[in-house]
């Protein structure tokens, strides 16, 4: 046992340690929001309420009204069953016997374009949720679920959108077919053989032989309820959670005055593009479905370029709290990249989408019209 002086020997030697512990640049950071809500409290009280109540007004619209009482979060639910039941009907291994031709010429492994594909059927938050288990499966390296994610975000994340953007096309007067050819299924083959050539280029084709069986042995019953749970899952774990994050910060810029000049910049860099600045904002903010819904309202009067555009941007991966929120956490949750990286994935993604926009909108439209 310890004698009393040696205890008191050992508590002062800890006591000099933790004196000589330098701080830290986050706990200066601490310290200044100390003095600053410190301050808030004393001369301006209600800032801080009314910051509260500013991020909660820009979240329960999207959370309350959109997910949880909307169609969004039932079509989320319903499209990882959906993609569940494909799955075990034999969908994902017929994609592999399709795909595996072209993606052995390009030197990729087939599965980087099951996300995209299954994204083009359901939802982006499925396609994460089915996508990324089968690529780890078929033994895709990083590079390759990198490459997994910036072709998923060419395509729109809802039918709904792809519905309503035809039928701006056709108010337009636009060849439709030519536009969802080039715009949705092309990207399946073109972007994975872009970047396995400049980004990410740890890259293997896989002959169909060395790829495992994707279709599951569960009964259907038991296929369809475990697939509406996973759905469950995924909408209230991971995707209310990451838009209230998204929408909080952006209720929070508003509060602060900042928002108004970023919206601004965005109108002006989306006219630049070839995207009409109200429902582009509304695609890259809230909802590409009801920037299609917009859009029918004015398609017949404004520059077909602009229908064009907007529909492009639209059949993407946004909105941004599914880029900077749900692939993120999605994606890790279910492959071998880390958020950051998948992250970063979906931004190069996003870039090449929006070069796609504008050589839509000035390229191609003149020749559809």
């Amino acid at each position: 046992m310890a004698k009393p002086q040696e205890q008191l020997e050992s508590v002062y030697s800890l006591q000099q340690e933790a004196q000589k512990r330098a701080w830290s640049p986050m706990e200066w950071v601490g310290l200044g929001l100390v003095v600053a809500v410190t301050a808030l409290l004393i001369f301006q009280p209600s800032v801080l309420g009314d910051a509260f109540t500013a991020m909660l007004n820009k979240v329960k619209p999207i959370v309350v009204d959109v997910f949880l009482m909307g169609t969004v979060g039932v079509a989320i639910i319903l499209s990882v069953m959906t993609g569940r039941m494909l799955e075990r009907l034999g969908f994902t291994d017929a994609l592999m016997r399709i795909f595996v031709p072209i993606t052995e010429r390009i030197r990729v492994n087939p599965s980087v374009v099951i996300p995209g594909i299954y994204n083009i059927l359901g939802d982006i938050n499925a396609a994460g949720r089915i996508g990324g288990p089968i690529l780890k499966r078929a033994g895709a390296t990083k590079d390759e679920q990198k490459i997994a994610i910036a072709t998923m975000v060419q395509s729109q994340q809802s039918f709904s959108c792809f519905m309503l953007g035809l039928i701006c096309l056709s108010i337009a007067g636009i060849e439709a077919f030519p536009v969802v050819f080039l715009a949705i299924f092309a990207p399946l083959v073109v972007v994975p053989f872009v970047l396995s050539r400049t980004i990410y280029r740890d890259t293997k084709s896989v002959s169909f032989h060395d790829l495992p069986s994707f279709t599951p042995s569960t009964p259907f019953f038991t296929t369809l309820f475990n697939g509406a749970k996973e759905g469950a899952e995924l909408l209230f774990l991971l995707v209310i959670p990451a838009a209230a994050v998204i929408f909080g910060i952006i209720g929070l810029l508003d509060y602060a005055g900042i928002w108004q000049g970023i919206e601004s910049a965005l109108s002006a860099g989306l006219s630049w593009i070839g995207v009409e600045p109200k429902t582009g904002i509304t695609a890259i903010m809230a909802s590409p479905t009801l920037a299609m819904a917009q859009l029918k309202e004015m398609a017949a009067t404004i520059d077909p370029r602009l229908v064009v555009g907007a529909f492009v941007l639209a059949a993407s991966g946004l909105p941004l709290s599914d880029v900077f929120g749900q692939i993120p956490a999605i994606w890790s949750a279910n492959s071998d990249l880390s958020p950051r990286e998948a992250l970063t994935a979906a931004l190069v993604g996003m870039g090449m989408r929006i070069v796609t926009v504008a050589i839509f909108a000035f390229g191609l439209t003149p020749l559809l019209v």
